[in-house]
C-alpha cells in the first residue's frame, strides 16, 4: 500500500485530476484546515489554550519560474507578519525548491536568509527547512551549513530512514543546530534507505538520542509514534535532560488527543499546519506514512 501511494504522489496525471474529486477534497479536511493562510492561522489559535504552538507550511515544490519563488518568499514574509500581529506562537517551515533551488541555488539562499532575518527581528522562532527527496539532501544540508553561522534561528529536517543521516547529524552537531527528525516519506531505494519499520524506528531513536546528548542542539520530534516519543523521553530523563530541551511536532488532524496529552505532561508541543492549493503530493505522502488513513478517505465515498 505504501509503495502504491508513493507512486500516486509522483504520477502527473493523478496530480492533475485527483484534486478535483469532491470526496478527496472532503477527506483532505482531516489533514489541513483549508487552503488559505487565514484558515491556517485560525486553526492555530484553537490549539493555544492547550499550550500547543504552531508550525505553518505553505504547500508547493519544484517551481519552474523565478517569479514563483519570489512570490513564495513574499508569502512567507507576510505569514511572519500575520503570526506576530495575532500573537500566535508560530514558526514557518518551507522547502528549498519553493524558493527556487532547482533554478538558482543562490536565489534560494537569498530568500531563505531574508526570511530568517525577518523572523529573528519579529521574534518568530525557528525558520525550518523541510527535507525533500534524496536528490536534494546534500544541497539542503550544505546550504544550511553555509547559512547557519549568520542565521542561528534556522532549523533543518533530517530523515531517519536515510542511511546517511547519522553522518549528517555528526556533521551538524558542532554548529549547534536545530534539527527536526522525521522518519521519511519518499520512496527511496534500499541502497540508501532503511526499508523496514524496525530499522527506521531504531535509526530515529538513535538519531534523536545523539542530538539530545550533545546538549547544545535543538531537537524537534516529527512523529506521531507516541511509543517512540516516550522511549526518547525516558532516555533523556535518565540522562538528566529536561523535557524543555526538545519539542514534539505532529501534523494537524493526526493524534491530536495524544499531542494534547503530551503537552499536559510537560512536553513542548507544536502542531504542523499545512495549507495551500498544491496539496496533492503532500497529502498522498501523508497517507503513505500511515496507510491506515486510507480507510478514512474511503469512508468519504459513503453518503451522509
Amino acid at each position: 500500500m505504501r509503495r502504491v501511494l508513493l507512486w500516486m504522489a509522483r504520477n502527473p496525471w493523478l496530480r492533475r485530476h485527483v484534486p478535483r474529486l469532491w470526496f478527496v477534497r472532503r477527506a483532505l479536511r482531516r489533514f489541513m484546515p483549508g487552503e488559505t493562510l487565514e484558515e491556517a492561522l485560525t486553526a492555530a489559535e484553537r490549539y493555544a489554550p492547550n499550550r500547543i504552538g504552531a508550525l505553518f507550511t505553505h504547500l508547493g515544490e519544484n517551481l519552474v519560474d523565478p517569479a514563483e519563488a519570489d512570490a513564495v518568499a513574499a508569502h512567507y514574509l507576510e505569514a511572519l507578519e500575520q503570526i506576530r500581529a495575532r500573537g500566535i506562537d508560530g514558526e514557518i517551515s518551507l522547502k528549498l525548491t519553493q524558493l527556487g533551488l532547482d533554478l538558482d541555488p543562490e536565489m534560494a539562499s537569498r530568500h531563505l536568509a531574508a526570511l530568517a532575518t525577518r523572523a529573528r527581528e519579529l521574534g518568530a522562532g525557528t525558520v525550518w527547512i523541510d527535507m525533500e527527496g534524496s536528490d536534494y539532501t546534500e544541497a539542503t544540508v550544505a546550504l544550511y551549513v553555509a547559512l547557519l553561522p549568520e542565521h542561528p534561528n534556522l532549523g533543518i529536517c533530517l530523515q531517519a530512514y536515510l542511511k546517511r543521516t547519522a553522518v549528517d547529524i555528526e556533521r551538524l552537531l558542532p554548529l549547534h543546530p536545530a534539527i527536526r527528525m522525521v522518519k521519511g516519506a519518499y520512496d527511496e531505494p534500499a541502497r540508501i534507505a532503511y526499508r523496514t519499520r524496525s530499522e527506521v524506528d531504531a535509526a530515529f531513536v538513535a538519531g534523536c538520542v545523539s542530538i539530545l546528548r550533545d546538549g547544545k542542539a535543538t531537537l524537534g520530534l516529527g512523529t506521531h509514534d507516541v511509543r517512540l516519543i516516550e522511549q526518547i523521553g525516558a532516555s533523556a530523563e535518565a540522562s538528566g535532560i529536561p523535557r524543555e530541551s526538545y519539542e514534539v511536532q505532529m501534523l494537524y488532524g493526526i493524534r491530536t488527543g495524544e499531542l494534547e496529552r503530551l503537552a499536559g505532561q510537560g512536553y513542548l508541543a507544536r502542531v504542523l499546519i499545512a495549507y495551500g492549493e498544491f496539496w496533492y503530493p503532500w497529502y498522498v505522502r501523508r497517507l503513505a506514512e500511515r496507510p491506515a488513513n486510507v480507510t478514512f478517505v474511503l469512508r468519504q465515498l459513503l453518503p451522509w
